[in-house]
């Protein structure tokens, strides 16, 4: 689903992402972690043609990130924590406009709507406008809105960030839900507890950096772990004498 290979990417003297190389399989929900800075963001947005990487190569859903950028856009959906809505429209409005965008009919996006809303719990959202809404009533619409073109592939950046303990479990149970033999998540965290709990495989990134790829449990055996968190700490800490 996902192939990535000595990708780089820097900002001036600031190397984002340096000799980075994954793959992803369907059905899997493969982890991006890291702390603050580490070079999530911005591998996730190369691999949704936001940014361009200075060298290497990546391809999404089959599609090359530079050659079939618009083919990569059709194939994957993207959940932050920070993304806005339109004021004025209802839940409805806002996903049968993104619906349109992506040359659904009206038909075929209520049928995902009432899929949506089954997988989501939507209800009042989509009668309501969204200048009304919560928290995380907003980032059901976002993650909707997102998935409403039915991707094979979606990211998750940080997509927790800000909410109560419902939303949040809402956001993890679909993030659970979604994969397939066709379908992959992407869910790029600094919380160790969702990955523990989602992930298949996670990739631990660290000044751009990958400095360990394995699954959990493996991580964890690795360097003696009782949590990842512990891993993940002593991950680093070995990284750092490496990079120093």
């Amino acid at each position: 689903m996902i192939d990535v290979k000595n990708l780089h990417k820097s900002f001036g003297p600031v190397h984002a992402v340096t000799d980075l190389s994954f793959s992803v399989a369907a059905g899997e929900v493969f982890g991006l972690l890291g702390p603050n800075g580490a070079g999530k963001t911005t591998t996730l947005r190369i691999l949704a043609t936001l940014l361009k990487p200075d060298r290497g190569q990546a391809t999404v859903g089959g599609f090359d990130v530079l050659t079939q950028a618009e083919q990569v856009r059709s194939s994957i959906g993207v959940v932050n924590g920070g993304m806005g809505l339109y004021d004025r429209l209802t839940g409805r409005e806002v996903l049968h406009y993104f619906g349109k965008l992506y040359r659904l009919t009206p038909p075929q996006i209520e049928a995902r709507i009432e899929m949506l809303d089954a997988l989501l719990e939507l209800g009042d959202t989509l009668k309501r406008r969204c200048d009304e809404f919560s928290t995380g009533m907003k980032q059901k619409i976002v993650i909707a809105r997102a998935v409403i073109h039915d991707p094979p592939i979606i990211f998750f950046d940080e997509a927790t960030v800000g909410l109560d303990v419902m939303a949040r479990r809402a956001v993890i149970n679909f993030v659970k839900r979604y994969p397939s033999e066709t379908r992959t998540v992407v869910y790029s965290t600094h919380v160790m507890s969702e990955v523990e709990e989602l992930c298949d495989r996670a990739a631990i990134i660290y000044q751009g950096r990958l400095v360990a790829l394995d699954n959990v449990a493996a991580l964890k055996a690795q360097h003696g772990a009782k949590s990842l968190e512990q891993a993940f700490f002593a991950i680093v800490e070995g990284s750092q004498e490496v990079l120093a």
